[in-house]
């Protein structure tokens, strides 16, 4: 089944697709980030979203 564009949130919630602008818009939301951070934080420790919530507390 295709991603629903019109849904907001990420298709799964543990992973971080930083190629989708609707997902960047609700992480750097979520995390309280800008879309650069998100996307550096993601370069970092990988798309998970457990793990770049930690790097970005840690920072």
């Amino acid at each position: 089944m295709a991603d629903n564009k019109e849904l907001r949130g990420p298709q799964d919630s543990s992973r971080i697709a930083i190629g989708e602008d609707y997902e960047v818009e609700y992480w750097s939301k979520k995390f309280n980030v800008s879309g650069n951070e998100l996307a550096a934080a993601v370069k970092a420790v990988g798309d998970s979203a457990d793990a770049v919530e930690r790097h970005l507390k840690n920072k």
